[in-house]
């Protein structure tokens, strides 16, 4: 698909799917590496997790004991043990070069780090209701309006390691107010007008707006390692630094150690770091995008 293609169907659709944007050897380094990570979470080495049931954050590690985890926060942490296998995903040139081509005026100097996390199989079946990142669902249809007609200084996508249907997505819903039937559906309604599930094989990305009508449906008995990432452009203000800060990444984002990258990439890094340590300066405290 070129990059027009790519563009024009995130641009259309809310959603692009890129199939294979990672090799055999990556897919089997990052499942060693991915299985490790939520074994430690598990156990209760890793304070940075999703908790069941709870959606959105702040998620209590204190919780793990007694509810589990649906995933794992803050890859790039320096403390993390296999954090360099997640930092070389994250600035690969494979997934920058994609996520420049959805931005037609970007430059690698434009972008901003932002998240990389991890979305796992829960202990028991689970689901995300029907939501916007950044709209609470109390929002008017003008109030959508106004929100979704900003543009966009983001790309976020959902890195498959193994066969994913997790999520749920209605087309084209990122470009419009929500309808009266989806503003009357219940929070976790099925067979919605529209909806389609997002079939990823292990390699493929998925690069969504995240303000599309989205949920997702997690299966307990069906093995989930899907990497959860998002990246920046320079110009996304309040906005940004809320859907971003609000992880908890501002207090050791400055210590990342980007040695396990090349010089080129390396470069690249240091540079988006330094523009997310910017954004967070300006910003303040950030607050929460939704509730639940």
């Amino acid at each position: 698909m070129s990059k027009s293609e790519l563009l024009e169907s995130l641009e259309r659709d809310g959603f692009v799917l890129v199939p294979g944007l990672l090799t055999q050897e990556q897919i089997t380094e990052l499942r060693e590496a991915a299985k490790e990570t939520v074994e430690l979470a598990r156990e209760g080495g890793w304070p940075f997790v999703r908790t069941l049931p709870k959606q959105f954050p702040p998620w209590n590690p204190a919780d793990v004991p007694t509810h589990g985890i649906w995933g794992v926060q803050s890859l790039m942490h320096p403390q993390l043990p296999r954090s360099p296998t997640f930092i070389r995903t994250y600035f690969s040139p494979p997934l920058l070069r994609t996520i420049l081509s959805l931005f037609p005026s970007a430059t690698p100097q434009s972008l901003v780090l932002e998240l990389f996390n991890l979305l796992t199989r829960p202990t028991h079946t689970f689901q995300l209701r029907w939501h916007r990142d950044d709209i609470p669902s109390s929002a008017s249809p003008q109030e959508e309006l106004s929100r979704l007609s900003h543009p966009s200084f983001h790309a976020q996508y959902n890195m498959a390691l193994y066969p994913d249907s997790s999520l749920v997505v209605i087309p084209g819903s990122h470009r419009r107010a929500r309808t009266e039937k989806e503003r009357e559906m219940g929070e976790y309604e099925t067979g919605v007008e529209g909806e389609i599930r997002v079939k990823m094989e292990p390699g493929d990305v998925v690069f969504y707006d995240n303000n599309i009508l989205h949920r997702g449906v997690y299966d307990e008995g069906t093995e989930r390692m899907t990497l959860h990432g998002s990246v920046g452009l320079e110009g996304g203000g309040g906005v940004r630094a809320r859907n971003v800060l609000q992880h908890g990444l501002k207090d050791w984002v400055g210590q990342i150690d980007f040695s396990c990258l090349d010089d080129e990439q390396r470069e690249i890094a240091e540079g988006m770091r330094e523009r997310l340590l910017k954004m967070a300066a300006e910003s303040g405290d950030v607050g929460y995008s939704l509730d639940g």
